[in-house]
């Protein structure tokens, strides 16, 4: 366990010192290899929304299955070689802590999530609508031309509330659970649902098992990611959010992050946003008054109140074991 809560803290002093790699990221390499595959055994929907050959396969149950099935497939030989090769070197191998490291701090985000979230905060603070309308188009894949302060701050906090999950919660939970191999299902699956997981003609199909699947390996971390939240911000109202409005939200993990992370932040998100040129009404979540730029730097310190919080939980559990 000791070894568990080293790596866990040697990955976040890494991310906190370098951030991502600028150059030669192996998710880059990733998506690449991906798009590639995708482009080869997705071939039937790459047409036009109102195309003829979309029609049919949306309204004909064994294309729909077969779709289906190509994207299992992709999602297979994407992930299980990695996640065996990870397993094979960490399993064998003297040097396995360092992999495991390695791992870890290529899977978390944390600094570029913070740093994405504060340069949206500090163009709108500084009058700069056209920066922040870019920064913000960085991290949401919503239409954001004709946002207002409001509009990108929710957008950004949003992100910042859910990519907290996916981005540094659930890779450290994962890594708890199952070490790097299981880092790696975790943080390729989802990738691969943020490339794929869209009902759109091109990935209603193809992308149901990457959807699906990071719906299951998320579904414990977004509730401890809630839980955290809530006892680092206003606890009673992230509680009450998180139980009177997740289940409004088509994102079976996404709500309650968002629900208990805008309660304990006492802020209004959700509403109306633009997705793909086509006006969509979001549940509205948490409470009090829709957000501000100042605000942006409110969900910014929860985040890193939380991974000092998780940091300390598994220093405290390796101390614990160890006097066992």
């Amino acid at each position: 366990m000791m070894s568990i809560a080293i790596t866990i803290l040697a990955a976040l002093i890494l991310d906190r010192l370098l951030g991502e790699p600028r150059r030669w990221h192996p998710l880059v390499g990733f998506g690449r290899l991906a798009q590639a595959i995708e482009t080869r055994l997705n071939k039937r929907v790459n047409n036009p929304v109102h195309s003829p050959v979309y029609s049919s396969v949306h309204n004909n149950r064994p294309k729909a299955f077969a779709l289906k099935f190509r994207g299992l497939l992709a999602l297979s030989l994407l992930i299980l070689p990695a996640a065996a090769i990870t397993a094979y070197i960490t399993g064998r191998y003297n040097t396995y802590l360092i992999v495991e490291i390695g791992v870890l701090y290529l899977a978390i985000g944390a600094r570029s999530l913070i740093e994405h979230a504060q340069r949206v905060a500090t163009a709108l603070q500084s009058n700069r609508r056209d920066d922040a309308r870019a920064f913000t188009s960085h991290l949401v894949s919503r239409d954001t031309t004709q946002m207002n302060e409001s509009d990108m701050s929710r957008a950004t906090i949003e992100s910042t509330l859910e990519n907290g999950n996916d981005a540094i919660f659930a890779p450290l939970f994962w890594f708890v659970i199952g070490g790097a191999p299981a880092v790696i299902v975790y943080r390729l699956c989802n990738t691969l649902d943020a490339m794929w997981g869209y009902r759109t003609p091109r990935f209603v199909h193809f992308g149901w098992a990457a959807a699906r699947l990071d719906d299951v390996l998320n579904y414990i971390p977004a509730r401890l990611t809630a839980l955290t939240y809530a006892c680092l911000g206003q606890f009673q109202t992230a509680l009450h959010c998180w139980r009177t409005q997740a289940g409004n939200c088509k994102s079976p993990n996404g709500g309650p992050v968002m629900a208990a992370g805008a309660g304990a932040l006492a802020l209004q998100l959700g509403g109306p946003a633009v997705y793909h040129g086509k006006r969509e009404n979001c549940p509205r979540l948490g409470c009090g008054e829709p957000p501000l730029a100042n605000d942006i730097m409110q969900a910014t310190r929860l985040i890193q109140r939380g991974i000092a919080l998780w940091a300390g939980l598994a220093l405290l559990l390796a101390g614990g074991l160890s006097l066992a």
